[in-house]
């Protein structure tokens, strides 16, 4: 089991930007593909960027391409979300998952952080 600690939350203005950060530690995250999700209260929680294992390939919910940007670093054993252009619907609890190299679903992800709060102000 691998266990993730999200970083890097807080309240930006729109336009901004905000960096998430995500350590593992317990096991090496190079093995697994690593996505960041985000849930406002009462809603589901929805993917927003995913980077495959050896970080050769990533995928973007079309709400946030184009402004957000998913990285690792398997050597540091962490995963990176930089997050341009906020808007006020941006606002969630992120959160990072390890799991499947091109999973969509928070049931293909069987390792999760605490998650981070990102609140966008208008």
């Amino acid at each position: 089991q691998v266990q993730l600690v999200e970083s890097g939350g807080g309240l930006v203005q729109a336009g901004g930007s905000l960096r998430l950060s995500c350590a593992a530690s317990g096991h090496t995250v190079s093995w697994f593909g690593m996505a960041w999700f985000r849930q406002v209260s009462g809603q589901e929680r929805e993917v927003v960027a995913v980077i495959t294992s050896s970080g050769g390939s990533t995928y973007y919910a079309d709400s946030v391409k184009g402004r957000f940007t998913i990285s690792r670093d398997n050597a540091k054993n962490t995963v990176a979300l930089q997050m341009n252009s906020l808007k006020p619907e941006d606002t969630a609890v992120y959160y990072c998952a390890a799991g499947s190299d091109f999973g969509r679903s928070s049931k293909e992800f069987g390792s999760w952080g605490q998650g981070t709060q990102v609140t966008v102000s208008s």
